[in-house]
């Protein structure tokens, strides 16, 4: 049987866990890559093994080897270092710029025509950088943000109204961290606006939390960070990519004047499908909102900005 391939490049717990669930939901067959010698082998033959017992036929195989990534459609970078208790995304900048440049040089060489998914952090900027460093266009290159944050609002939500999680849609723009931008003018509750249901006061602590939510837990954790819903937010983007399902997921990507922002990656709503990002999605922002996005895309800016400074972007 013919199927999609989809390259994991890092084994660690987002990697593997989203590893588990595109061949758990029968999506694609799986190259797990990682440097750390065993640990991709390791944990592809203990997902193979557990295949008999949850019914899936997809195939999965373990490497340090690029050069088994070839002819993959879609290609998920979560290789670099996690946040620790106290660290912000920026702090980790400079560190996993460089794991992420040289993780993209490879995967260039052996799959150029692969969709280059990110979610390595700072995300929006590792987007970026990815971007200059692959020369693909920017349909070839987007962030897994917008659907995690999207995701924490929603349960957020769900939890505090006691509704199915299912009828929420939530939507949250901008780069993923502290600036994020979620939008409750624009989440709805079964197609009914949240605002029917929650004022504003009572909404500005679901707001609040849902940009702290990777600290959260990072906090609770104490030592790694979130990869149960990370690794679910990249499924659901694999999955509309290889069926061409074209849902409307907010995800980093390149602007080029939308929502009058140019030559920054930042969490928008966008079209995916087989072509990777076929549409941007421009939403009617009120001005606060407008003015919190543009402050965001500032925020990215300057990590960028670290990383040409740092000779590692080219002017």
């Amino acid at each position: 049987m013919n199927r999609d391939r989809v390259a994991v490049i890092g084994a660690g717990q987002v990697g593997a866990t989203l590893a588990q669930r595109l061949v758990e939901q029968n999506l694609a067959d799986v190259v797990l890559v990682d440097i750390v010698p065993g640990l991709a082998q390791g944990k592809a033959l203990d997902l193979a093994q557990a295949a008999p017992l949850r019914g899936y036929d997809t195939h999965i195989v373990g490497t340090d080897d690029y050069a088994r990534i070839t002819g993959c459609s879609v290609t998920v970078i979560t290789a670099g270092r996690p946040r620790q208790p106290g660290m912000d995304r920026m702090e980790l900048l400079k560190t996993n710029a460089h794991i992420v440049e040289s993780v993209v040089e490879q995967v260039i060489r052996h799959a150029p025509d692969t969709c280059l998914l990110l979610v390595t952090n700072p995300l929006d900027v590792m987007t970026y950088l990815a971007l200059e460093v692959s020369g693909k266009p920017r349909s070839q290159v987007c962030g897994m943000a917008g659907a995690l944050d999207s995701a924490r609002m929603a349960a957020l939500l769900a939890d505090r109204l006691s509704v199915s999680v299912r009828d929420i849609q939530a939507m949250v723009l901008g780069g993923h961290g502290d600036s994020m931008v979620p939008l409750p003018g624009h989440t709805t509750v079964a197609g009914v606006p949240v605002t029917e249901f929650l004022s504003e006061e009572e909404l500005a602590p679901i707001v609040e939390r849902t940009r702290r939510a990777g600290a959260e837990i990072v906090g609770l954790l104490q030592s790694g960070s979130a990869f149960y819903a990370p690794s679910a937010g990249a499924a659901a983007m694999v999955e509309s990519i290889l069926l061409d399902e074209k849902r409307l997921i907010p995800c980093s990507v390149l602007l080029e004047g939308e929502y009058g922002l140019s030559d920054v990656c930042v969490g928008v709503p966008v079209k995916l499908g087989a072509g990777g990002v076929e549409e941007v999605v421009e939403l009617e922002l009120a001005d606060e909102e407008r003015s919190a996005l543009a402050r965001s895309a500032d925020a990215v800016r300057k990590g960028i900005t670290a990383l040409r400074d740092a000779g590692v972007l080219r002017e």
